[in-house]
């Protein structure tokens, strides 16, 4: 069954109940209006000549009713980051998938102060004027039996694509992914057998859904499970989101490590008292953040792993199986193999290698692009270009992307263990990013991005040196009074790069 059916289902089962709480707007819907309106927007999406179209909308109830409309009228949306560059993203959106229609807000173009690209559509304008006429047949349609209502909306296979979501661009240009209704229903499925998780849930949804932890975790998860959702904006308004979680009795949330950093210094005791789970994922989740919610919160931030390619889950710790440092262990109908990097080997537990992995949540392929696609999918298994191991308990252990280990002196070096070492002897309050500049001799230096430099650097070098080889200890560090993020809330590694090789060239 695809997913704007799966909807459908829920919306009948639970027709009273508050599916969303949109902060941003005051507004609460039920499930039926979600129906409705969804119903309303389908028939007028079907007017669209092209199969794609475009949503930059911010995590609303607005956002979510636009992704059900296009699909329950045969559409596919492509979603686009708002959050950087909008107006080139939106334009590159629709060059690379041949459509022009982009559903957005008038708040939000005012807000990022950018004049409209040609083919934006309002999502204000659409909803004031749905009038008597459209209003009344759907909500006829939507006192209808589950099975004609599902009837009347777009009925295709499980394989087609749901969404195209593009790649961070975090190393390079964004790649458009398609995801399959099979796909994301991979898991929607799976995650409520190893994470207890049901309609009494209250999930806090402020990640982007142009980013794919955020589509599945704050929006098909929560929404055919039957729970309520209290949508906010912006993830980076921590002190209001904290107090929502507060005043919601949010149950669930999930964020990035940038993101639960912002929480843990804005929140005040008892904030997340009514939480039972906390999903960090994208990024590696730093020790200190992780100790601090456990004293702060006494909560227990579950990390997990997955792509944009992968729907995105792989591998999640759950509140009865976790082992701190791990990504946890990979979730019901994926496999995990771990390759040697020369020679594409097998490797046996607890050894390094690269990360391959199977199944159902696996994307179709990149759109329009069949050479990349083919360098990435084999044989149904996935090169996720993550270095990692699988220990003797089934746990996996991500080490960072393959592109984050460097060569400096012929050696190879992790810039996310030297990352871990750092964290361990700085302040819990500073953040700390580790890239390479160029060296003519070696080929390359290690350097260290860090948010202030009110420590004593000759202490923590040395502090470093008993766990790392001299190669491996930052030659320089360089102050910055913010880590540059994503609006994924992914670091941004290339500005990171970019400004310390700007600094280093300088003789900084």
């Amino acid at each position: 069954m695809q997913l704007h059916q799966r909807f459908i289902q829920t919306a009948k089962k639970y027709p009273g109940k508050i599916a969303v709480h949109d902060i941003a707007t005051e507004k609460k819907l039920t499930y039926e209006r979600m129906l409705i309106v969804s119903l309303i927007l389908a028939k007028r999406f079907k007017k669209i000549k092209t199969r794609y179209v475009g949503i930059m909308v911010p995590t609303s109830a607005g956002c979510m009713l636009s992704n059900l409309g296009l699909l329950m009228a045969g559409k596919i949306p492509v979603i686009i980051n708002y959050a950087t560059g909008a107006r080139e993203n939106a334009i590159y959106a629709q060059e690379k998938c041949h459509f022009q229609t982009i559903i957005t807000s008038k708040k939000l173009l005012e807000k990022l102060n950018i004049e409209p690209v040609q083919g934006m559509i309002f999502l204000e304008d659409m909803v004031a004027s749905i009038g008597l006429s459209e209003k009344l047949p759907a909500l006829i349609k939507s006192k209808m039996s589950e099975k004609v209502i599902i009837k009347m909306v777009h009925n295709g296979g499980i394989d087609e694509t749901a969404v195209i979501l593009f790649t961070s661009g975090s190393e390079k240009e964004p790649k458009s992914v398609q995801l399959s209704h099979k796909n994301i229903g991979h898991n929607v499925d799976n995650i409520p057998k190893i994470v207890d998780l049901g309609p009494d849930d209250i999930f806090l949804a402020s990640l982007p859904l142009f980013h794919v932890f955020g589509l599945t975790a704050n929006f098909w998860l929560p929404i055919t499970l039957g729970t309520s959702i209290v949508t906010y904006p912006n993830p980076l308004e921590y002190k209001i989101i904290s107090g929502l979680a507060k005043e919601y009795g949010v149950t669930i949330m999930a964020g990035t490590p940038s993101f639960f950093h912002g929480y843990l210094k804005k929140s005040q005791p008892g904030d997340f008292s009514s939480l039972r789970v906390a999903l960090s994922g994208a990024d590696t989740l730093a020790p200190q953040i992780y100790d601090g919610f456990k004293e702060k919160h006494n909560i227990e931030i579950l990390d997990a792993y997955g792509t944009t390619e992968t729907s995105p889950a792989i591998s999640i710790n759950t509140p009865n199986v976790n082992k701190k440092g791990t990504v946890g262990k990979p979730i019901p109908g994926v496999e995990v193999k771990i390759l040697d990097v020369d020679t594409d080997e097998i490797l046996p537990s607890n050894q390094l290698g690269k990360i391959l992995v199977k199944g159902d949540m696996v994307m179709k392929g990149y759109l329009g692009d069949i050479e990349e696609t083919s360098l990435r999918i084999h044989g149904g298994w996935y090169d996720t270009g993550d270095m990692g191991m699988l220990d003797d308990e089934g746990f996996l252990w991500h080490k960072g992307r393959l592109k984050r280990f460097v060569k400096v002196g012929g050696e190879m070096v992790s810039l996310v263990r030297v990352e871990e070492v750092l964290n361990k002897f700085i302040p819990d309050d500073v953040l700390c990013c580790v890239v390479d500049v160029p060296n003519p001799t070696k080929g390359a230096d290690v350097v260290a991005a860090i948010t202030t430099g009110d420590f004593n650097r000759k202490k923590v070098l040395k502090q470093m040196s008993g766990e790392l080889p001299q190669i491996a200890i930052p030659k320089n560090f360089y102050i910055l009074e913010d880590i540059p993020v994503m609006g994924s809330g992914k670091v941004n590694f290339r500005e990171v790069e970019k400004i310390c090789r700007k600094l280093s060239a300088e003789g900084k």
